[in-house]
Parts: C-alpha cells; sequence; structure tokens
C-alpha cells in the first residue's frame, strides 16, 4: 500500500482539537503509520495572522493521490475551512507533502508539494513521523532541514497528542 505524508495546519479556533479530529478522519482512509509531535509556528505569507500549529500525518492509503487530496479538501470543509484569502488564516489546512517517492503535476495537484523543501514547518515534522522519506530523487527529507534552520518552530507535544 502507498505511504502519504499529510502535512495538517491550524490557525483558527481550537486548533489542536480540529489537528486531532483530521487525524482521525484521514485514518478512515488507511493505516495511520505515524503522527509527528505538535509545533507552533509563525505564518508564512498571507496577511497578518495568529501562529499555526502544525504537525504531519504518515498514513498508508489505497487511495490514488487525487482521491486522497479530495479527502483532505473534505475533511477541511468538514472544520469550515473556507478559501476566501491565499495564505489567510484558516481553521483546517491539509497539504498533501509526498505520496511514496510518486512525481504528480496535475492541475490543482503537485507531488511533492510545491514548497515543501522550503518550510521548516513541514520538514521537521515529516523527518520526525517519517525519517526515511525522501523526494523522488532520493534525496532525505531529514538532508533538507538544516536549509531553513532559520526558521523558527516551537515543540508544543509529543507524537501522541492527537490522542488525547
Amino acid at each position: 500500500m502507498p505511504r502519504a505524508a499529510i502535512g495538517l495546519g491550524s490557525n483558527l479556533g481550537d486548533r489542536r482539537a480540529r489537528l486531532g479530529e483530521a487525524v482521525r478522519r484521514l485514518g478512515e482512509s488507511g493505516v495511520v503509520a505515524a503522527v509527528s509531535s505538535l509545533y507552533e509556528t509563525a505564518p508564512v505569507g498571507g496577511p497578518e495572522q495568529g501562529p499555526f500549529l502544525n504537525a504531519v500525518a504518515v498514513i498508508d492509503t489505497a487511495l490514488a493521490p487525487r482521491d486522497l487530496l479530495e479527502l483532505c479538501r473534505g475533511v477541511e470543509g468538514e472544520a469550515g475551512r473556507r478559501r476566501r484569502v491565499r495564505w489567510g488564516p484558516r481553521t483546517l489546512d491539509l497539504d498533501l507533502l509526498l505520496y511514496d517517492r510518486a512525481v504528480v503535476n496535475e492541475p490543482g495537484l503537485q507531488i511533492p508539494h510545491p514548497r515543501l523543501t522550503l518550510r521548516r514547518f513541514a520538514l521537521e515534522p515529516l523527518a520526525e513521523a517519517w525519517p526515511e522519506a525522501a523526494l523522488p530523487d532520493g534525496t532525505p527529507v531529514a538532508g533538507l532541514l538544516d536549509g531553513v534552520a532559520d526558521q523558527e518552530v516551537a515543540l508544543l507535544a509529543g507524537p501522541g497528542w492527537w490522542r488525547e
């Protein structure tokens, strides 16, 4: 079964509860193989807004990439996500970061996520939850962390946070 990494983010409402519910819902599409620790990070781009909680869920799923993306969009909608302002505040943001070592470049779907290598808030929890993760060219995700070391993230809770 393919392995996928989903980036989780929220900066509105009960952020932690929303992320935990998202992990549980993603588990309905396959097996949750791992969930990273929970991090708090400053927003990147967009209008002025509050800090995000971020994590990564790694799932083994039989869903094809497009179907997994549609599941993520549905879970976001259930959490009240409205896409009004690009990179604006959001109740829930689910990004398909990796799908094994697949490369997908379709309208509305790019794998690996096009900004993955530029964002510590995605790379650090990904490397933690899936230490063997690599880009399609074989570059280990963990090896990319030095390039984003200047970006601050704060560890808030260990890997079991979403079961609380």
